[in-house]
């Protein structure tokens, strides 16, 4: 863990994960072994960030791609044609659309981060990282959709616009952090991400928030649900 954080950062960012996996897993079915799988997979990428095996620079290919590689393997699978059926089958976009509202205590954690110097300050809303607005308007989008006082088409929308800013401030964050392909943040890099709990960022919430607006999309498509 980072030395000299406050406690309250940790706690904050370890309930928001644990609420990505709760909206999650309500909005998707309730997928019993899914989510074991995931929570399994959050424990691993927990101890290897604990032990402090993220934070050895030296080495190739860099120690971080085990957290890039299974990230990519999810998304890919995730949108096979056979898991598409399934997120049209059970996916509930109405209680999915809330699962962004995590976006908005994220980017709090982000900024404190920043204040301690463990991430540069274009990962957070006073830089580059305009993923706040999805936090803000998800309980408004996701309210009025539940209420049916707006259309698929308008979430439709919504869904690109946070697709395009949970993509834009992810390439933003992998080139900010300490690997060999690193463009920017020189001065401040972004460390934060190699600690425990802040693994579980690019491990399981960013994944999730990706996958969430890509399958909401798709089922926006195709159905009229």
């Amino acid at each position: 863990m980072i030395e000299n954080i406050p406690i309250w950062i940790n706690l904050l960012f370890l309930t928001t994960w644990l609420l990505t996996l709760g909206i999650f897993y309500y909005s998707n079915g309730r997928p019993k072994k899914l989510i074991l799988a995931i929570l399994v997979y959050s424990i691993i990428q927990s101890i290897l960030a604990y032990i402090g095996f993220y934070q050895v620079l030296e080495g190739m290919p860099p120690r971080f791609a085990l957290v890039i590689i299974p990230t990519i393997i999810f998304l890919i699978y995730g949108l096979l044609p056979r898991q598409q059926m399934w997120i049209i089958q059970n996916r509930n976009t109405k209680i999915s659309t809330f699962l962004h509202v995590i976006r908005f205590p994220v980017e709090i954690v982000l900024w404190q981060l920043f204040i301690f110097k463990m991430v540069p300050e274009l990962m957070t809303f006073e830089g580059r990282n305009f993923d706040i607005l999805a936090g803000i308007t998800a309980p408004i989008i996701g309210l009025l959709f539940l209420k049916n006082k707006i259309g698929k088409n308008i979430v439709l929308v919504w869904n690109f616009i946070g697709l395009g800013l949970i993509l834009f401030i992810l390439f933003n964050g992998i080139f900010s952090a300490e690997l060999p392909i690193q463009q920017f943040g020189f001065e401040q890099p972004n460390r934060a991400v190699t600690y425990f709990p802040f693994i579980l960022l690019p491990a399981v919430i960013v994944p999730i928030v990706i996958w969430t607006h890509l399958s909401d999309i798709i089922k926006l498509m195709r159905s009229d649900k």
